[in-house]
């Protein structure tokens, strides 16, 4: 069983939706992204997102737009970036390590040896926002063997024919995208989400996540009602870019424990 499919079967036992958290890394700096993964766990979080900055990212709205250009700014890579994974990973941290990005970057470090590499860094997913279906292609054969589920996207402008061509050979869980536009910390979730949500359950039998938008203790509870995790991004972003640096840890665990409903439960 792998760490993702581990923390979900942990996730179904407890009866209560997971939470999936991104940050970029590097932002504010690495040692920063390296004292936030374990922030994150530790309020409540089960899976992290480490997103991998990029100088075009057109799914993210403002927020995670500011962060990537900052990162970027500081000289922040794919490199940096799975060296933060292996890191994290020599400090005992033991959750679900996903690399979100775009494929340029991939693309540049060249498929197979980023797999490899990926895999000695000790990340478990990855998440190509912008890979097309012969993209997805290329990344399945160049992951052959090597245990990193590759997380689809899935969004409410996606046909059932789309749909049953991405989640042929999906592994680890489904990302479904609530509303078509950017990501960014909304009041409400889409109306439409149990329809979509449950459209995609009829396609596969992994989990399904939904993120984009959701940021309040509300939106997982209601998400909770229709699959088994939410991710959260930007709202934790907003987090940190208000955050005086001598609270940034306390005020980045504080809001997860805050959505999870874990304020004040003993870890």
């Amino acid at each position: 069983m792998t760490r993702i499919e581990g923390t979900f079967a942990g996730i179904r036992a407890r009866g209560q939706p997971g939470l999936i958290a991104y940050i970029t890394v590097g932002y504010p700096t690495l040692d920063d992204t390296m004292r936030l993964v374990p922030a994150l766990i530790e309020g409540g979080a089960d899976i992290v997102e480490l997103g991998v900055p990029f100088s075009d990212p057109l799914a993210d709205g403002a927020t995670v737009q500011r962060s990537t250009q900052y990162a970027l700014e500081q000289g922040v890579t794919l490199s940096a970036c799975l060296d933060v994974a292996a890191r994290l990973r020599k400090s005992n941290v033991d959750a679900p390590l996903i690399l979100m990005g775009y494929m340029n970057p991939f693309l540049k470090y060249g498929l197979t040896r980023f797999f490899e590499d990926a895999v000695s860094a000790g990340v478990d997913g990855l998440i190509a926002v912008d890979a097309t279906l012969d993209e997805a292609d290329e990344l399945r054969e160049a992951s052959a063997g090597v245990d990193i589920d590759l997380i689809r996207l899935v969004a409410p402008t996606t046909g059932d024919e789309r749909l049953t061509l991405l989640l042929r050979e999906a592994r680890g869980f489904v990302y479904c995208v609530s509303v078509a536009g950017t990501t960014g910390a909304r009041g409400d979730l889409p109306a439409a989400l149990p329809q979509l949500v449950a459209r995609v359950k009829r396609h596969t039998e992994l989990p399904v996540a939904v993120g984009f938008g959701v940021s309040k203790r509300e939106h997982i509870a209601s998400i909770g009602q229709l699959c088994e995790a939410a991710v959260v991004g930007s709202a934790i972003v907003d987090v940190i870019e208000s955050a005086p640096p001598d609270q940034l840890i306390s005020r980045v665990k504080g809001y997860v424990e805050d959505i999870t409903g874990r304020r004040g439960v003993p870890s």
